[in-house]
């Protein structure tokens, strides 16, 4: 899909909408029997969830993880990214142990180009066959939420290179179908990929609660092309904010043969999750996993200028 802000074309049909007093098709799971379930954090229960809608289950620790990047690689195309501001990468289901699984619904599969290309991500698993059929971006325009096609524009960005059709594919299919609360039991009267539509909606509510490029900001940790940083710089400026310590990838080699890499890229807010992985509270923890990046030295490049845009124009 071609990177757009609101074109004329996308836009009117809203406004139409709205004039004629329309209203878009509901994408809300039935939640009702939770009300009677006893109240946990996902990973905190003594108990088992006997209700898998109610909570995600088993994969309770719940990430909301975005990108760094400083240029996207097809700024000819259009594709954009946006100024003072990550880009999500997409919101994972581990295990409570920081374990994780993929693939787990193959008659939901998404993805034009699975990697690794079985359940496991090992040569024993599953094999998950490419998807071949219409794009997600058909699925989400049968529902009119032309809204998440515009903010996945503006922020759902995946690495340089990558297609945007494979990114959906792949945040959908590798994560959204190992999350119980996703699950096609959790819709009454299921209609056909409102769970998609459902696991978009989530993902972006997710990724508004972490504002990294302003939660570093705050702590005067800005895009610098001079200027590095340490990890714990990087990490206690998250914490003041939320309360945890996050997990920052980082690519390039370590200077001066320093451990780890020290070219900032990556951000993995960990949390646990009371209620559902849609409209749940999100209760930040530190990471699981150690950070690969540099103890100091860390550099947090600014992006080419021809590379970003404001999207902040529109209320």
């Amino acid at each position: 899909m071609a990177v757009v802000l609101f074109t004329a074309s996308l836009f009117v049909p809203s406004i139409l909408c709205a004039q004629a007093g329309l209203s878009l098709p509901n994408t809300i799971p039935n939640f009702a029997s939770c009300v009677n379930e006893p109240l946990f954090y996902s990973c905190e229960n003594t108990t088992a969830f006997t209700n898998t809608c109610c909570s995600p289950t088993p994969g309770g620790l719940v990430l909301q993880t975005q990108f760094w990047d400083t240029y996207t690689g097809l700024e000819k195309q259009g594709q954009l990214l946006p100024k003072n501001s990550w880009t999500i990468h997409g919101l994972w289901p581990d295990f409570c142990d920081g374990s994780f699984t993929q693939y787990c619904d193959l008659s939901r599969q998404y993805d034009p180009s699975p990697s690794p290309n079985t359940t496991t991500g090992k040569p024993g698993g599953t094999p998950v066959p490419p998807y071949t059929g219409p794009g997600v971006d058909t699925f989400v325009l049968e529902f009119g939420r032309i809204d998440l096609l515009d903010f996945s524009d503006e922020q759902i960005l995946d690495q340089p290179r990558f297609s945007q059709q494979r990114f959906l594919g792949t945040r959908v299919f590798k994560h959204a179908t190992c999350t119980s609360t996703f699950d096609i039991a959790c819709y009454a009267n299921y209609r056909k990929h409102e769970d998609v539509v459902n696991f978009f909606d989530a993902t972006i509510r997710a990724y508004k609660m972490f504002p990294t490029y302003e939660l570093l900001a705050t702590a005067g940790i800005i895009p610098s092309n001079k200027t590095t940083y340490t990890l714990s710089q990087l990490q206690n400026a998250v914490k003041t904010q939320t309360g945890a310590v996050p997990f920052f990838g980082c690519g390039g080699i370590g200077a001066g043969g320093s451990a780890g890499r020290n070219i900032l890229n990556e951000v993995w807010h960990f949390n646990h999750v009371l209620g559902s992985e849609q409209y749940g509270h999100f209760k930040p923890i530190d990471s699981t996993t150690p950070s690969t990046c540099s103890p100091t030295n860390i550099s947090y490049f600014e992006r080419t200028t021809t590379s970003e845009r404001e999207v902040r124009v529109f209320p």
